[in-house]
């Protein structure tokens, strides 16, 4: 039975995973099942903590963990970052897509081989999810996901990761993840 208020954050490969009782390998317990819905409330390197909705949690190789989907921020999330217009953004997805697919042209016609074709692919680094109204876009320039609602970006997710702390420069902070999201 799930806990109330239960919000996975990720879910277990489909394969299921190896869990342990702490971030130990010495520690083994009961192995995840495949798609089992969890939460990760702390990390420590590569390990996760994760919490089940039945209130049972392992430490696991947080690596493989499945990130599940969160919904686009909005007003009640707290201050979000917003520009003012999404088409300086499209247009530069529009124009990393044509650079790519006329490699792609160029290297199906022959023109260039498979080495050209990484040389001149290189560092090109476009996302895109068009879903109705809504669309994700990746931002390399800026290393973020935006979402557009059609009239305005907000920014989504960063490539920033958690940093560690200036006096244990080897381990990472801990983050929390409550209910509410992170």
């Amino acid at each position: 039975m799930a806990s109330p208020g239960f919000r996975p954050t990720h879910v277990v490969p489909q394969r299921g995973m190896p869990a342990w009782e702490e971030p130990d390998p010495a520690r083994p317990t009961v192995p995840l099942d495949p798609f089992l819905p969890v939460r990760l409330v702390e990390r420590r390197g590569d390990w996760g903590h994760v919490l089940c909705a039945n209130g049972w949690s392992a430490w696991v190789d947080g690596r493989f963990l499945v990130a599940v989907p969160q919904d686009p921020p909005t007003a009640a999330d707290g201050p979000v970052t917003r520009t003012a217009d999404p088409r300086p953004l499209l247009t530069r997805v529009e124009r990393v897509l044509a650079d790519y697919r006329s490699a792609v042209e160029d290297l199906a016609s022959g023109g260039m081989d498979g080495e050209s074709f990484r040389a001149r692919t290189s560092g090109l680094r476009i996302g895109a999810v068009v879903d109705g109204e809504s669309m994700w876009l990746y931002d390399a320039e800026q290393g973020r996901w935006e979402y557009v609602d059609g009239t305005r970006l907000t920014t989504y997710a960063t490539d920033d990761g958690p940093r560690a702390a200036a006096d244990d420069p080897g381990h990472a902070p801990t983050r929390v993840v409550t209910p509410d999201g992170p």
